[in-house]
């Protein structure tokens, strides 16, 4: 492990945070992770070549310290109303450090003229990334298979999952691949400049991954589909603050009209392999929906 890591990870306790640390540290290469909490990220601190450092997304400062002796950063935030503020902050701090080059995950179809609110604050960050004379490489994912298990109480006490989507197609992906597009463009060279339209390798129904589901799981599960109101009660009543759940209901209008069907190549472009499938994904996660 090298003794000064050149690579700083944000959002690094969350769900693709935690995938990539843990592709870096089996390849050996040391990381500096900036949490909220060093007290609460114990578990990220036994991971070997992990250095932590406390930083507030809010308070410049301190990210300018985490950034101190950086070259590459991969930049995550919460999808909150605050995001396009502390991610502009990020990168006004990540220039002033010298950072060399930011990798951001962003969004599918990220655009500042979007109906759906996610999809704008990106494409403004991604903008303010492009005009800062960094290197920058864009990670654009569409939805997460593993987004499936925050309906987990839903699956085993009812056998049912929800969305506003019909029968229009999505090309989800796992976050352990965009994970690895991630730990290879932090890690490589030649991925300067560029956008990753990240998919798995094919175009699914809701209805075609509860029976793909159903299969992994050997009991019935079932999709119900539902109105962009109820989904955003059913959002508001597990917990989702209220800019946020009205953002996912964006997400699945733009989901509805097939703007996110499309299969592309940015997995196996960035790592030279192939996306995990969905079946992958249920076999590999059936123990969680059972």
């Amino acid at each position: 492990m090298s003794p000064s890591p050149k690579i700083l990870i944000t959002g690094a306790t969350g769900n693709i945070g935690t995938e990539l640390t843990k592709y870096l540290s089996e390849k050996g290469i040391a990381f500096r992770a900036m949490v909220r909490s060093v007290e609460k990220a114990k578990d990220l601190a036994t991971v070997p070549g992990a250095e932590l450092f406390e930083g507030d997304f809010n308070n410049p400062e301190t990210i300018e310290r985490a950034l101190n002796g950086i070259e590459r950063a991969f930049l995550l935030t919460n999808s909150s109303e605050e995001a396009e503020q502390q991610q502009a902050r990020f990168v006004e701090s990540a220039n002033r450090a010298g950072v060399k080059h930011i990798v951001k995950l962003s969004q599918w179809a990220a655009d500042a003229n979007s109906p759906v609110r996610f999809l704008r604050y990106h494409a403004v960050v991604e903008n303010l990334i492009k005009n800062s004379g960094m290197a920058y490489t864009f990670l654009r994912p569409n939805l997460f298979m593993q987004g499936l298990q925050g309906f987990r109480d839903t699956i085993i006490k009812q056998n049912q999952f929800f969305g506003a989507i019909g029968d229009a197609r999505i090309s989800m992906i796992d976050i352990r691949d965009i994970a690895a597009v991630a730990g290879e463009v932090l890690t490589g060279s030649g991925h300067e400049q560029k956008i990753y339209n990240l998919t798995g390798p094919e175009s699914l129904t809701h209805t075609e991954i509860a029976e793909k589901l159903s299969n992994a799981v050997g009991r019935k599960i079932q999709f119900v589909d539902i109105s962009p109101d109820t989904l955003k009660n059913v959002l508001l009543s597990v917990g989702f603050p209220e800019w946020q759940a009205e953002g996912l209901v964006e997400d699945y209008a733009h989901y509805k009209l097939g703007e996110a069907s499309e299969v592309q190549s940015g997995v196996k472009d960035a790592t030279s392999f192939e996306p995990r499938s969905f079946d992958w994904f249920a076999m590999d996660y059936a123990g969680f929906f059972s």
